[in-house]
């Protein structure tokens, strides 16, 4: 037998594909989640199709997952794959524009019937050369075949058998690239240990997936990627809707007060509700409203009530709490509003990524109804984030929304714990002095009023949608109003002192282009900027996580460059803003509406093509 082919990688990415019922969610959770274990650092990318059950088989219901991994910092699921894993023909369509050049298919044979073929729409009985990929690696395993006969003694229904195809290449890509899979075995022992049945199959599938793969080593080759250095501390694998989930406990945690979430489920924010429902140890209250509506309102009363009151949302559901987000404005209760932004407009591309709630964030409300806007980068921030908005909301008595998208809520990163000493002191606004309380007088540096709820005696007061005057009585007199909106924005305004300046990656000092960025494009622009900087180019990096209000310093970190391109999901929406806020500089635009994130390769040949000019 011939030595096994070694090839040492500084990164992979390995893309898991198959029919949405094939389990490649899992199969990629589990790998990412071993990988990190490992000590790799990881950045992850779940590719849902858009209908719950797409036709079996056809290239719409293909479901992917990305993982890219290395020793080194990775901030990206990669732009294309070293390794794909197709369960059947149309995942190898859908995911061939994917594919690095020279990579490696492991594909399960049993599935490529003519059958199959057909209704992922080949033309011939050549798939591979009618995508053109006929200078990879394509490595022919009878998946489907070597499961049955792995699980004959289990007496299993077909289906059952089939269920279990994930685990057998799941156990081959760990033995290609030197995965343990203790954390696998546990994971299966303890998810279904109730059905000892359930965990006996699959551990034998997988574990005869592995040693398929150390007996053919001589056809499949092992890849070695080592360790990375990091800091040294708890770690844990997190996507965003977790971590944003986590941020709010800390916050509550912090704060001394209940957490409640009331919220509706929608796809992709669900997550941060499933999450915080299994918290009710730690004192969460979490309402599954009937509609968004009802969410945002249970939300309010919760905020009068006294506690962390947060809800959670997508594109559309934002829009149908906005009547109820002006009522949070015009009371000036402290509330969070999480937006895990989804692909638009109406029900759009509910599982694929997107920045185009901006406007409707900072404007989709009637009056003039300002509110602080943070936008997370990263999955492992969400946490950071959430916290942040938290700790403004209750310290300014104002409602703040986050915005997160599909990219981070799904996707996941290695996340070090922080203890809870780590993390800065929330005061909330809570009144004090009931023989000096007006429901609307506010502290001379920040304009807050003070925050009082049912149950202290001595601050009953007025509250709802009607403007209100200093005591909190319904006021028609327009002199108030005019001077009471103005109050609310630079309320809104005055944030500012809380946050810190922009950072620019790269050339502090300026340069030849500024690439602008927020929320969740960071880690392909960082990327693409490092890569650019290595070659020599004068391109640097200014990300915002603060939208409303900008950071004090944006104008003075605009002027030191040449050049300013600013790229987001969308058509142009935070170029809009920063033309309207910022108005005395030139903007280039780089944007996508693909429902996908931005590749590295075609930021820098964007930004290329600006350098050029």
């Amino acid at each position: 037998m011939k030595d096994t082919k070694v090839i040492e990688l500084e990164e992979v990415a390995i893309r898991f594909s198959g029919d949405s019922g094939d389990g490649m969610q899992l199969t990629g959770t589990l790998f990412s989640d071993a990988t990190a274990l490992f000590g790799n650092d990881i950045s992850t990318f779940p590719d849902y199709p858009s209908e719950i059950r797409a036709p079996q088989g056809t290239v719409g219901g293909v479901s992917g997952f990305q993982v890219q991994f290395g020793h080194k910092e990775i901030n990206t699921p990669g732009d294309e794959a070293h390794v794909l894993v197709a369960m059947n023909p149309a995942a190898v369509k859908a995911n061939a524009r994917f594919m690095k050049p020279g990579g490696t298919i492991i594909y399960d044979v049993d599935s490529f019937t003519q059958k199959n073929l057909d209704k992922a729409k080949f033309s011939t009985d050549d798939p591979f050369g009618e995508l053109n990929l006929e200078d990879f690696t394509k490595i022919a395993v009878p998946i489907t075949s070597l499961t049955r006969e792995s699980l004959k003694e289990f007496e299993l229904d077909n289906k059952s058998v089939l269920r279990s195809k994930n685990m057998f290449a799941l156990g081959l890509i760990c033995w290609m690239f030197g995965r343990p899979m203790d954390y696998i075995e546990n994971f299966i022992k303890t998810k279904f240990a109730k059905k000892p049945k359930v965990v006996g199959s699959n551990l034998k599938v997988l574990k005869d997936g592995y040693n398929y793969g150390l007996n053919m080593q001589h056809m499949t080759p092992q890849y070695l990627v080592n360790a990375a250095e990091i800091e040294k501390g708890v770690y844990r694998n997190v996507n965003g809707n977790q971590a944003t989930a986590w941020g709010f406990l800390a916050a509550a945690e912090k704060a001394g007060r209940e957490l409640f979430l009331g919220s509706y489920p929608i796809t992709p924010a669900t997550d941060v509700l499933v999450a915080l429902a299994e918290r009710r140890d730690l004192g969460v209250k979490t309402f599954q409203a009937e509609d968004e509506i009802a969410g945002i309102c249970t939300t309010i009363g919760a905020a009068f009530a006294g506690d962390l009151a947060v809800t959670s949302t997508s594109g559309p559901g934002l829009a149908l709490k906005s009547e109820a987000l002006g009522l949070a404005v015009m009371a000036e209760l402290p509330l969070v509003v999480v937006n895990v932004q989804r692909g638009g407009p109406s029900t759009g591309l509910p599982t694929k990524t997107e920045q185009s709630d901006l406007m409707q964030t900072l404007y989709g409300r009637n009056g003039e109804s300002p509110m602080v806007v943070l936008a997370a980068s990263t999955p492992s921030d969400c946490f950071y984030y959430a916290f942040l908005a938290c700790k403004i909301a209750m310290e300014r008595m104002v409602p703040v929304v986050l915005l997160t998208d599909g990219f981070l809520g799904n996707g996941s990163e290695p996340w070090r714990v922080p203890s809870m000493d780590e993390l800065p002191a929330i005061t909330p606004r809570i009144a004090k002095d009931s023989s000096s309380f007006k429901a609307y007088r506010r502290d001379e540096e920040t304009l807050a009023r003070e925050w009082a709820f049912p149950g202290m005696e001595g601050y009953q007061h007025l509250i709802g949608g009607l403007e209100k005057n200093i005591e909190g009585s319904v006021s028609h007199d327009p002199e108030n109003h005019q001077k009471n909106s103005e109050i609310r924005e630079e309320k809104v305004q005055k944030v500012v002192e809380m946050l810190p300046e922009l950072e620019v990656c790269g050339d502090e000092d300026g340069g030849d282009l500024l690439v602008v960025g927020w929320g969740g494009t960071y880690g392909h622009m960082i990327s693409s900027v490092r890569e650019m900087r290595n070659e020599g180019k004068s391109v640097s990096l200014a990300h915002f996580n603060f939208i409303k209000p900008l950071p004090a310093n944006t104008e003075k970190v605009f002027s030191k460059f040449k050049k300013i391109v600013v790229c987001e999901l969308n058509m142009g929406q935070f170029v809009a803003y920063l033309r309207d806020k910022l108005p005395g500089f030139e903007y280039h635009q780089v944007n996508k509406l693909k429902g996908l994130p931005f590749s590295v390769a075609e930021l820098k040949e964007n930004f290329e093509k600006l350098l050029e000019d």
